[in-house]
């Protein structure tokens, strides 16, 4: 709480942008735990990519489904420093890559982390392009969650996993599902004028937990 009373607060033109990224993260922490959500991010990923001609319902389920994991910090920052501070930088998720020797346990520890980062990064370089690219990283996310999720792909099938279709895609055409989710949040979480790009995207999805996610 002491974060999000913070985050309020700072509104200098340096700063708004992960002023706003902060305040996201804390409302949707709000949330209780059921399905709703997924079915409202789900709807709109359908409704956008359909308008992008995207047709494929397994990757709009999927990309669907990254949003509703993030929309927990525990889960958009998964990822710990020595420290304890929550890591948000794909280099330092990059160098967390397992040592060991390649046993099931570490293939699959290896699997996890590389989808881990293919999501953040398509999370952020998609519904937070301008954070992103605001920091000069944007062709360094799309670069490597492209490169993640190919790794996915390739360890699903040394592990006989079925799947490692959808990670081809979605390698394949990274930067385009990317592209995609930054214009649903054009279309669908569009900011009014003279409004922080992200603060609409924030409204309007806190405006429909209200509704939506208030318990009985």
């Amino acid at each position: 709480m002491v974060g999000c009373r913070i985050a309020i607060f700072v509104v200098t033109e340096t700063f708004q942008a992960q002023a706003t990224l902060l305040l996201f993260m804390c409302a949707m922490d709000k949330k209780p735990s059921d399905n709703k959500l997924q079915s409202f991010f789900l709807n709109v990923v359908r409704q956008s990519f359909w308008q992008l001609g995207i047709n494929d319902a397994t990757v709009a389920r999927y990309v669907a489904d990254v949003l509703t994991e993030f929309a927990r910090t525990d889960n958009l920052f998964q990822i710990r420093s020595r420290a304890g501070k929550k890591v948000d930088s794909v280099v330092e998720m990059l160098a967390a890559k397992p040592n060991e020797t390649a046993d099931e346990s570490t293939l699959l520890k290896e699997r996890s982390l590389r989808k881990y980062v293919g999501d953040y990064a398509l999370f952020m370089s998609g519904i937070f392009r301008s954070y992103v690219d605001g920091k000069g990283f944007l062709n360094y996310y799309i670069e490597q969650g492209s490169r993640s999720y190919w790794t996915v792909s390739e360890l699903d099938l040394s592990l006989y996993r079925t799947g490692f279709v959808l990670f081809q895609e979605l390698s394949k055409k990274f930067e385009y599902y990317s592209g995609a989710l930054d214009y649903t949040r054009k279309a669908y979480f569009a900011a009014e004028a003279g409004e922080d790009p992200f603060s609409g995207f924030l409204r309007q999805v806190e405006g429909w937990m209200k509704v939506n996610l208030t318990p009985n």
